[in-house]
């Protein structure tokens, strides 16, 4: 159970700040504990083969709903699952709640040595708390990802590079933002690269306002945030900045936030950036809109039918047949028919290597080997589905054995075929009411949405309480500043579910046409609101420039919001 716990935590673990980690990898190791209870106590409570199904299809339900919330929803949904199957199937002589305290151990194992080893790009010889690496290397990238937005305006490169920038700023803000016992940062380092994060959306800004002009820049216009990157990774000053020439509005404003990022690096502190604010209410919103309708049927399907028929071959392993089956019915590993052809695939690549394994290495010194090197595999393998199955099957397979029980590589070939069907029938059935095809798109596509619409309304009313000249914000600095801060703040909001969006329709436009035919469309109302933000920020640069909103501008605004209506309607 200490293994387990550690090998689903390993899964969960991405490149990033410790202190996301703690959430990213304590929260489903906390929703798994839960599940071995739970499987455990339906065991103890007589749930039989009838009964089992049913409670398993439930819970499928609960979970798979709430994983539509975010990402770490969804591994908490997954480990909650999966560890219920477990804890009702696997015969240990353990209660089940010894099991939740190893299940912890294993996962809090894995989580210390996370906060307290040395990142393994580290470099000796600078002088800065090593515990800072993931949020600084994520500060600096968008720093970089800003610099390559100005050196691509004018070109057809100039979206990807926007994206780009929105990725990297949406990394840096989860980064910063993690769980903290106080709320501002007990270090002056820490606090200094909360001032840098800051300093970056200005420049942000105005990178995208000058991108959204289409008109090539100097060489050297990029070169000032491309120092402060290099300044911030490599811990020294940032020396001279090379000023754009201030001939327009975007680059007065790009000139502007350079000498506000120079104040940040010298001097500058800040408290914490707040991470997405969502409370119980919005949460359940989600958990019962469209998409998490309609994923929490499927995986109830999935969940349930799966232990219905391993319950009804009467197998001794039978809890891999739902465990596989949750994690096949995932959408956020790739397209249905591509992550079933990648599970059959690594599992028969790695039960068949377990097998050669276990005939050759001496028991148990060679099976812990086995597992230890596996673990080691775990963040590598996770770039691919197909390699980290073959990988998680391996250890798997090699835990089975040190526990005392006969190699099962055969039987586990077998349940996963059959739980790629049972995930491939579901997956192309037509529900009826609620349940409604495309609902994870059309969530994310009404959520980004409304942050654009909520953008462009800020940015608007900036225009009309500024006046014909902007004297009146220029006699308010406080209301000025505190202006400033809500629109950066409503444009990350919006930038961020718009990338959230365009991540599902690229994953809905993979699925095979039976599929993808249902968010036809959906990628012109993407891009249409793509470029409702990108003028609303061009907007927001020219109204802080004059305190008033030039007729293309408008007139862009109009001709997109009619395009957005049209969309709608049809």
């Amino acid at each position: 159970m200490a293994a387990l716990g550690a090998m689903l935590a390993g899964i969960n673990d991405r490149p990033g700040s410790r202190r996301v980690a703690v959430r990213r990898l304590g929260v489903p190791a906390v929703a798994g504990a839960g599940g071995l209870v739970f499987g455990a106590c339906v065991v103890e409570a007589g749930g039989g083969p009838y009964l089992l199904p049913v409670v398993f299809a439930l819970l499928g339900l609960l979970a798979g709903a709430f994983s539509a919330v975010g990402p770490v929803a969804s591994a908490s949904g997954t480990q909650l699952l999966v560890a219920a199957a477990v804890g009702a199937g696997m015969p240990l002589p353990e209660p089940g709640w010894q099991r939740a305290l190893f299940f912890l151990g294993g996962a809090a194992w894995l989580i210390a040595l996370r906060l307290l080893l040395p990142s393994p790009g580290s470099r000796k010889g600078i002088a800065r708390p090593y515990r800072l690496d993931g949020e600084r290397a994520a500060v600096s990238a968008v720093y970089e990802a800003v610099a390559a937005l100005l050196d691509s305006a004018g070109t057809a490169d100039s979206t990807a590079r926007r994206a780009a920038l929105t990725a990297a700023l949406d990394h840096a803000q989860d980064a910063l933002s993690g769980p903290r016992l106080r709320r501002r940062a007990a270090s002056a380092a820490e606090r200094r690269l909360h001032a840098q994060y800051f300093a970056a959306l200005p420049l942000g800004e105005a990178a995208t306002a000058l991108a959204w002009a289409g008109e090539p820049l100097p060489p050297r216009t990029g070169e000032g945030p491309r120092r402060l990157a290099a300044a911030l990774r490599d811990s020294v000053p940032s020396g001279p900045l090379p000023a754009p020439a201030r001939s327009g509005a975007g680059l007065r404003a790009l000139d502007d936030a350079l000498l506000h990022a120079a104040e940040a690096f010298d001097s500058g502190t800040a408290r914490p950036p707040h991470g997405r604010r969502r409370g119980p209410v919005d949460v359940l919103r989600t958990a019962a809109g469209p998409g998490g309708r309609e994923y929490g049927v499927r995986v109830a399907l999935c969940f349930g039918a799966s232990a219905a028929v391993a319950q009804a071959l009467q197998h001794p392993h039978w809890y891999w047949l739902p465990a596989t089956a949750v994690f096949l019915v995932k959408p956020d590993l790739g397209p249905l028919a591509s992550r079933v052809l990648c599970r059959a695939l690594g599992t028969v690549i790695g039960a068949v290597l377990f097998a050669a394994l276990a005939a050759l290495l001496p028991r148990p010194a060679g099976l812990v080997a086995v597992v230890a090197v596996c673990g080691a595999l775990i963040p590598v393998a996770t770039r691919h589905f197909a390699a980290q199955t073959a990988v998680v099957t391996v250890l798997v397979l090699a835990l089975v054995m040190v526990g005392g029980e006969p190699q099962a590589a055969r039987g586990r070939i077998g349940e996963t075929l059959l739980a790629c069907g049972i995930v491939l029938l579901v997956g192309h059935l037509r529900l009826p009411w609620p349940v409604r095809r495309g609902g994870r798109v059309q969530d994310r596509l009404a959520a980004a949405r409304a942050c654009a619409t909520a953008y462009l309304r800020h940015v608007l009313s900036g225009a009309h309480t500024a006046g014909p000249t902007g004297a009146d914000h220029r006699a308010h600095p406080n209301h000025r500043t505190d202006h400033r801060a809500t629109r950066w703040a409503l444009r990350r909001e919006a930038y961020r579910t718009l990338a959230e969006a365009r991540a599902a329709i690229d994953l809905a436009a993979a699925e095979l046409p039976a599929l993808a035919r249902h968010s036809r469309g959906s990628e012109q109302v993407a891009a249409t609101l793509e470029r409702l933000v990108d003028t609303t920020t061009a907007c927001a640069v020219h109204v802080d420039d004059t305190g008033r909103l030039p007729r293309r501008h408008a007139e862009r605004i109009d001709a997109l919001l009619a395009e957005l209506e049209l969309t709608a309607v049809a």
